[in-house]
C-alpha cells in the first residue's frame, strides 16, 4: 500500500549501527535534520565489536559522551603473547598512549552497549531510529535523492533528501544501487567468536593471544570478572555442518588452563577483505562496512566506520548551512578511502601472519616473534608508533585538497596534537572551525568568522611539534586545515572553501 505522501529531509541515513548513529548524532548536534532508518526490529543484543580506540573516544568527547563511555567500559593493562603454553611477551597496552591522547589505552565497550548509549542521546535531541523501515530503491534526480521506503506498517512512502548516507553494512543495498563493486576476497578458514564465563590464569582481565603451530586463539577481557570474548579458528570443518561450541578444539583452552563454565553467545564467520572503488556517487555516500571490510586484527572496523561518520558529518553540515561549496564533499572519499585501502592491506598482512599454515610463517610466529617483540617494545618510539597505529590517532589527511600549509613536523591534515598542560581538546566540543595560536604573549588577533583561542606557550607545545606564533585553523573534526602566518591567509582559505576554488 502506498501512502501517497512525500517527506523531505536534508540527510537520509540508512543503517543504525554505530556508524549511522554517530553520523546522525553529529549532524543533529550541529542543527541538521536527519532521517535514520534501519530494517531490523531493534539494536543488536550481542557484543560483536568490543574495542573502542583513543581516536574514537576523542570524537565521543567532542559529542559530549566520552565520560559515559569510559565509565561503562573497561580498559585493560596488558596484552600477553603465549606460545605453546608459555607466556612469552607482555605489552603494557594500558599506558602506551600517555601524552598522546587523553585516552592512552584500549577500551572494551561492547557494540550493543554503544548503540544503546548513542540511541539514548539521539532521543534526547528528538531523533528516533525508525525500526523495521527499509529502503527499497532510490533515484538521483537533479543531484537530489528520491527514495522509496517501506515502513514498519508495510506501507510504501516517498522520501526526498539532499544527501543519502549508506551505513547499511557489508551487504549494502545503497552500494548495490549505485553500481559499486566490492572488490576483494574471502579467507578460506572459518572463525568463531564466543562470549564465555569461566576461570583460569588467562581470564584475569587482560588480553591474551596464543600463537600456536596450527591454531590461533585470542582472549579479550570483559568488564565483569570471569567474562571474556574468545576468537579462534575452526580448521577443516564440514561446510554442510551446523557449527556449535562443542566443535571447538579444546586443546588450546586446556593448554592455557581455561575452564569455560558457560557460553553466553557463539557464532561463526568468514573473514573478508574488500574496498569499494569509490565512497561517493553524487549525493550518495558509503560509510563503514558498506565501503570497506577487513580482518578483525586490531579491532579497527567499528572505529573506522565512526571515523567515516565524523569526517562526512561536518562537511555535510558546512554545505547544508551554505558555508562551503558542495565540492568539499569530494574530500570525504579522498581522505577516507586512502586510509581504508591502507588498513585493509595492513590488517590483511597481519591476519595472514597470524593464521598461515606455512612452515616459515609458523616458525616466525612461534620462534622469532616471541623473542624480538619484548626487545623492541623497550624503545619509546616503538611504543608510540604502535599506539598511533592501533588507536588511529596517527591518521593524517596531508594529501587532501583542503589541507594547506606546514610548520616543522606538523602539517595541515594532521590531527591537532593534544597538549595536556592546557587541554586544547576541550574547545573542540563546539564541533565548529576554530583558530588556535600558541604564543608567549597574547596576540591582538580577531576573527569575525570563527573563534580564536590563544594558549600560553610552554615546552610541551614545542615537544609536540607546534611552532610559536603560527596560526592553526582547526577543522570541526580536530584536524588542522590550514597553518598560516597572518589573518589574510585564513580569509583566503575560507573563501576557497566557500567558492570551491581549491
Amino acid at each position: 500500500m502506498s501512502l501517497g505522501k512525500t517527506t523531505h529531509f536534508p540527510v537520509l541515513i540508512v543503517g543504525a549501527g554505530p556508524t549511522g548513529l554517530v553520523l546522525a548524532l553529529w549532524l543533529t548536534k550541529i542543527g541538521i535534520k536527519v532521517r535514520l532508518i534501519d530494517k531490523t526490529s531493534g539494536p543488536g543484543t550481542t557484543s560483536r565489536a568490543i574495542v573502542v580506540h583513543a581516536r574514537t573516544l576523542e570524537f565521543y568527547r567532542q559529542l559530549g559522551i566520552a565520560d559515559e563511555v569510559v565509565a561503562q567500559g573497561f580498559n585493560f593493562p596488558n596484552a600477553n603473547l603465549w606460545v605453546n603454553h608459555r607466556l612469552k611477551a607482555q605489552i603494557p597496552i594500558g599506558i602506551l598512549g600517555q601524552g598522546i591522547s587523553p585516552y592512552p589505552y584500549v577500551l572494551v565497550f561492547p557494540q550493543d552497549q554503544q548503540e544503546e548509549l548513542l540511541i539514548k542521546h539521539l532521543k534526547k535531541l528528538g531523533v528516533e531510529v525508525e525500526r523495521e523501515t527499509e529502503l527499497l530503491s532510490f533515484q538521483i534526480n537533479d543531484q537530489k535523492i528520491e527514495a522509496k521506503i517501506r515502513n514498519a506498517n508495510g506501507e510504501i512512502e516517498d522520501c526526498q533528501a539532499e544527501y543519502l548516507a549508506g551505513c547499511d553494512g557489508a551487504h549494502s543495498l545503497v552500494r548495490e544501487k549505485i553500481g559499486m563493486k566490492f572488490e576483494g576476497a574471502t579467507y578460506a578458514d572459518l572463525y568463531y567468536v564466543a562470549d564465555v564465563v569461566g576461570s583460569g590464569p588467562a581470564l584475569n582481565g587482560e588480553l591474551h593471544a596464543s600463537l600456536d603451530q596450527a591454531e590461533f586463539l585470542a582472549i579479550f577481557p570483559m568488564k565483569d570478572k570471569g567474562h571474556a570474548r574468545l576468537i579462534g579458528v575452526l580448521r577443516d570443518m564440514d561446510k554442510k555442518k551446523t557449527i556449535e561450541w562443542k566443535d571447538v578444539n579444546p586443546r588450546l583452552l586446556k593448554e592455557m588452563d581455561i575452564e569455560v563454565k558457560d557460553v553466553r553467545w557463539f557464532s561463526t564467520y568468514h573473514v573478508h577483505h574488500r574496498v569499494a572503488p569509490h565512497f561517493q556517487k553524487g549525493p550518495v555516500f558509503l560509510l563503514g562496512d558498506a565501503g570497506h571490510i577487513h580482518s578483525p586484527v586490531g579491532g579497527q572496523g567499528m572505529n573506522t566506520g565512526i571515523g567515516d561518520a565524523v569526517n562526512l558529518a561536518w562537511k555535510l553540515g558546512e554545505v547544508l548551512k551554505g558555508k562551503a561549496s558542495p565540492k568539499i564533499l569530494e574530500s570525504y572519499e579522498v581522505e577516507r578511502i586512502a586510509f581504508a585501502r591502507r588498513l585493509v592491506r595492513t590488517t590483511d598482512q597481519a591476519f595472514q601472519f597470524i593464521s598461515s599454515r606455512g612452515a616459515w610463517a609458523r616458525f616466525v610466529r612461534t620462534q622469532i616473534t616471541p623473542r624480538i617483540l619484548p626487545l623492541i617494545m623497550r624503545f619509546r618510539f616503538v611504543k608510540k608508533f604502535l599506539f598511533r597505529t592501533i588507536s588511529q590517532t596517527g591518521i593524517t589527511y596531508r594529501h587532501s585538497p583542503i589541507s594547506q600549509g606546514r610548520a616543522c613536523r606538523i602539517e595541515s591534515g594532521d590531527r591537532l596534537p593534544w597538549i595536556k598542560s592546557v587541554d586544547n581538546f576541550a574547545a573542540l566540543r563546539t564541533l565548529s572551525w576554530q583558530i588556535h595560536i600558541y604564543e608567549t604573549e597574547k596576540k591582538n588577533f580577531e576573527s569575525s568568522e570563527i573563534p580564536v583561542l590563544q594558549y600560553q606557550w610552554n615546552d610541551e607545545m614545542d615537544k609536540k611539534g607546534l611552532l610559536k606564533g603560527k596560526i592553526y585553523l582547526i577543522r570541526p573534526d580536530g584536524y588542522i586545515g590550514l597553518i598560516a602566518n597572518e589573518h589574510n591567509e585564513i580569509k583566503n582559505y575560507l573563501k576557497r572553501i566557500e567558492k570551491k576554488n581549491y
